[in-house]
């Protein structure tokens, strides 16, 4: 579908643009796209070669600087988001890697929150220093902190929200309005707990939006890959260090992250429902300390969510388990539906103690700066019902 049809199409109408995106590029006139399993492309014309070989992104030369599969999948997400272009690459982590090693270096510097992706502040903290790259940080739901933290040469910054995995969320539009007039900064929002669904970062005044489309816009557990969307300028830049890197998405996977799309709205519907029933319910167990869910009337930024994020507040909770550490470790061992996962977004229900997971990505001292309650367990809600997701839980608090 080209940039005049995106424009056209009736607004939210997610479900038109992901059945009928790319349809004429499709060859045979197959309903189900292609896969174009190849690892480079040819031309018996020297003038054309020479044009697939230099031309940036160009999705017919050779896979790792194009592919028509991965350009198909990047289409659909660049559609969802409102974009100009969609840039897929190997992972969440490869696109944030390589839009940081785009807009940041030596005499720049990167604006990141202090919570924020477990990958992403190990970047930040452990390699991006060897590269000179200055990092400053902020408490997300600080506005005066951010605006003392930003500098004119800041050249990156990075928000995160929902924030994983304490579910806080970052003021998009105010950060945004704040930041254009005060630097030349690009704004990067990594959406991925939202969903292009639930969230419009772009339409809230960002330039970059990125998903780990591992999570939900796979939605079935079966691919890692990340993708960036933005302006043509933007991601062309992206591209332009990516492909370097070798961080491409390989063709099989597009094709089944595109298959994934295909249910999206269907599946976030889902879960934003999901979540919030369970979410409710936990609230009134007296062996949690806290529910952390924006969806919630208790949530302290609960107007902002439905501000920021108009159809719902996604299918990822955390919830605090009294007893800490031990008692997490408990409740996790008793689970029978939720299985201990690190990802979420899928079909089933995936749990996952955040403390000890991050502990291998973390520092002790980083993981006392990053605010982690021990006892905290992250929750990605699947397909089951509500009731059976809730009753595991509660089962498994029993045993503390």
């Amino acid at each position: 579908m080209n940039e005049t049809g995106l424009q056209n199409l009736r607004e939210h109408d997610y479900y038109e643009l992901l059945a009928h995106l790319d349809e004429p590029e499709w060859p045979l006139r197959s309903v189900a796209p292609a896969i174009y399993q190849t690892s480079t492309f040819w031309s018996p014309d020297p003038d054309e070669f020479l044009e697939m070989a230099t031309k940036p992104r160009h999705a017919a030369f050779y896979s790792r600087y194009g592919n028509p599969t991965i350009r198909s999948f990047e289409n659909a997400v660049a559609g969802l988001e409102g974009a100009d272009a969609a840039l897929a690459t190997a992972s969440g982590m490869a696109a944030i890697v390589a839009a940081i090693l785009t807009f940041a270096g030596q005499k720049k510097r990167v604006l990141a929150q202090s919570a924020i992706y477990g990958g992403t502040m190990g970047f930040l903290r452990n390699v991006a220093p060897r590269f000179g790259i200055d990092v400053d940080f902020f408490e997300q739901t600080d506005f005066a902190n951010f605006a003392q933290a930003l500098k004119p040469d800041t050249s990156l910054i990075l928000l995160e929200s929902p924030s994983n995995p304490l579910l806080r969320l970052t003021d998009i539009s105010r950060i945004a309005a704040h930041a254009k007039a005060n630097c030349e900064g690009v704004i990067l929002v990594d959406s991925t707990i939202s969903s292009p669904i639930n969230q419009q970062p772009l339409s809230l005044g960002a330039d970059l939006v990125m998903h780990s489309a591992t999570k939900s816009l796979g939605g079935h557990s079966d691919i890692t890959g990340g993708v960036l969307a933005g302006s043509s300028a933007l991601i062309t830049s992206v591209w332009q260090t990516s492909y370097l890197l070798g961080a491409t998405l390989d063709p099989f996977a597009a094709w089944l992250a595109l298959r994934g799309l295909r249910t999206l709205p269907m599946r976030v519907a889902r879960h934003n429902q999901t979540a919030m029933e369970v979410a409710a319910r936990l609230e009134r167990s007296a062996k949690i300390r806290a529910v952390h869910y924006p969806g919630l009337p208790s949530h302290p930024q609960h107007d902002l969510a439905k501000r920021q994020m108009p159809n719902g507040s996604g299918g990822l909770l955390s919830f605090e388990v009294d007893g800490g550490l031990a008692a997490a470790e408990t409740v996790m061992a008793n689970l029978r539906i939720a299985h201990r996962s690190a990802s979420f977004g899928s079909f089933s229900t995936l749990a996952v103690h955040p403390a000890a997971m991050w502990a291998g990505m973390m520092s002790e001292e980083q993981l006392k700066q990053s605010e982690l309650p021990p006892g905290l367990i992250r929750l990605g809600v699947g397909f089951e019902t509500p009731d059976a997701i809730a009753s595991d839980i509660e089962a498994a608090l029993e045993r503390i």
